[in-house]
Order: structure tokens, then sequence, then C-alpha cells
């Protein structure tokens, strides 16, 4: 399997991909900055080039052709103003989907978060509620689509050991969840197809991730 990763210098983007290489899949990660490149191959990643804030679609289509799936973990990150909460949570979101539709790849990964489902409480931080609306709209923009999407929503990240046992239900309730085991979750999700159309909250759980996947499409 060929995958490719938007945000490929994240946490979760890394350990996906070295997840995946680890299983013999080809993991291709879009990174913004040239010098991050050294990381992705050390994870056992291709590393692509591909600012998706300033490249056109055309561009953006080419490095997706021969892919069986793309995933999208980028985000603007710690520091970045709403403004950036808008070009990289939805609309980077929003152009992977587009290049992929023209490309030809069907099958569509978004991490996105917890949360979004309710507008944001009168005094949330500015930035932290355009971060959600951005979330919901890259949702909301994926469902109209004809791709093969699954929207996952990890709750609270940390980088705990992972314990590869999970909760992954659409409303799985409040808590926190390694960054690892969102990864393999995710690696497990690219190997269900069942789990087309589905909105999947992740928080810690009892549950085996595998065991977990399959429940979540029974």
């Amino acid at each position: 399997m060929r995958v490719v990763i938007a945000g490929g210098h994240g946490k979760i983007a890394l350990l996906l991909q070295r997840h995946l290489a680890g299983r013999g899949h080809t993991a291709v990660g879009l990174i913004r900055n040239p010098e991050q490149a050294a990381t992705l191959r050390a994870a056992g990643a291709t590393p692509v080039v591909c600012d998706l804030e300033h490249t056109p679609l055309e561009q953006v289509a080419e490095h997706l052709h021969g892919a069986d799936a793309v995933v999208f973990a980028a985000g603007a990150g710690p520091g970045s103003g709403a403004a950036r909460k808008d070009t990289v949570d939805r609309a980077a979101a929003v152009l992977l989907a587009d290049a992929a539709t023209r490309a030809g790849v069907h099958r569509y990964l978004l991490v996105s978060s917890m949360g979004v489902d309710t507008p944001p409480a009168p005094g949330t931080d500015d930035v932290w509620a355009a971060y959600l609306r951005a979330k919901r709209a890259a949702e909301d923009d994926l469902r109209g689509r004809d791709l093969a999407w699954t929207v996952l929503r990890p709750g609270r990240l940390t980088d705990d050991p992972p314990t590869g046992r999970v909760t992954l239900t659409p409303h799985a309730g409040s808590g926190a969840i390694s960054r690892t085991d969102v990864a393999h979750v995710l690696a497990a999700l690219l190997d269900e197809p069942r789990t087309t159309g589905a909105t999947l909250e992740l928080v810690d759980g009892p549950t085996p991730i595998a065991e977990a996947v399959r429940a979540a499409v029974s």
C-alpha cells in the first residue's frame, strides 16, 4: 500500500510513517520545510516538499498519483493564530481532498478533533474556537464528497507509551490517547474499508485496536 500523509513532520504522522514502513508499506510524507526531510527518511518515509497553503491543486495532485490512500494529519500547530487554523486545518484538508479526487485516490482519512459538534462556548479562546470551527468545516466538506472517507477524532493527545487498547466509537466520551495509539488506529483504519463514511472518536480504553476497529464496523 502506498499512503501519502499530509503534515508529514507532525508527531502522529511520523509515528504512522514508521509503523507503515515497518509493515512493508510505502509512506510518503508531505512537508513544508525541506530541512525536515532527513527526519522523515529516518522514519522510513519518502519526503516530498509540498506546502499545502501555497501549492496549486494540479501540483498537489501530481504528488498523489499512484497512492492507495491519503491521510490528512496536518495542523497549524501551537503558536499559530486563528488565520492559520483556517488555512491549514480547513483549507489544506479541502485542497488535499480536491487533489485526491483529481488523482483518482479514493481513500481519505481525516484526523480531526473531539469537541467540534457543538459551537465554542462564550469566552472560549479565539484561537481554540477557530481551530474547532476549521476542523468541523473540513469534516463537513469531506462528507459531501464521493470519496471513501473516514474521520478520526482523537481525545487529548499525550506522548505516553502506547497501550494498544482503546475506545473507538462514534461517541467515546472525554479522555486522553497516546499519539502512538492514534497512529496505530489510523493504520488499522486504512486496512478496513468498511469504516468508509464513519466518524469515530478515540480515547484510551480496554479493547485491543484490531478488535475495536472490527467492532466499529459491525
